[in-house]
């Protein structure tokens, strides 16, 4: 089995204090979040799956998807689910110049519904970059990173990795992608019962509206 962190560690949190990794809660709590979607049949299976434990969740979904998807896109808005920005194209900010990285994340926040919540791809974004978007946005990293979309890990380890790493204001990723596909249909299904059992609520971040 591949080595893998699935907990942030603490490090990064100083360094980019400016940023949303936990979300403390005087109740348990426990805030999923979905990236890279909306994809037909992906997508849908995480809103059957939610649906089915009436859990909530937040979406980090790519401008073209929505573009491509509207459809599915709206399932997951009529569904009560909270949506954020992941750019248009999925940019990695240290490889985009910072008004190439701007107008893409306009372009895809023309296609949500009022919102603050912004994640940037794969986690990478230059201190500047997020300087700029933080006037605007509320940049949302994580707590619990599953690693479903690894190949070289196990639907088994991803299980196992997520629920141990997750406690009360853990923010944790998951994708909605044909990627993640084998890992998560397995992982998240069984994330989910094992956090309702123990007490934890399932909830959506706040949208913040400007």
């Amino acid at each position: 089995m591949a080595l893998f962190f699935h907990k942030t560690i603490p490090l990064l949190r100083r360094i980019y204090p400016e940023m949303t990794w936990r979300i403390p809660s005087s109740v348990p709590t426990v805030y999923l979040t979905f990236d890279d979607g909306p994809i037909p049949e992906v997508t849908e299976f995480v809103l059957e799956t939610l649906g089915r434990y009436d859990a909530k969740a937040t979406f980090f979904c790519i401008g073209d998807n929505i573009r491509k998807h509207p459809e599915v896109f709206r399932q997951v808005v009529d569904a009560g689910h909270s949506v954020g920005n992941h750019t248009f194209n999925h940019l990695k900010g240290w490889h985009t110049e910072d008004q190439v990285y701007f107008e893409n994340t306009a372009a895809c926040q023309a296609l949500l519904p009022p919102t603050r919540l912004f994640r940037p791809p794969y986690g990478r974004i230059r201190k500047r970059q997020a300087q700029h978007l933080l006037a605007d946005h509320e940049i949302i990293m994580w707590d619990v990173l599953t690693g479903d979309y690894s190949p070289s890990l196990s639907p088994e380890s991803v299980l196992k990795g997520t629920t141990r790493a997750c406690e009360s204001g853990s923010l944790v990723v998951f994708h909605d992608s044909i990627k993640a596909w084998r890992n998560m249909s397995y992982a998240l299904p069984r994330t989910v019962e094992y956090l309702l059992e123990r007490g934890f609520r399932l909830e959506t971040l706040p949208m913040l509206p400007r």
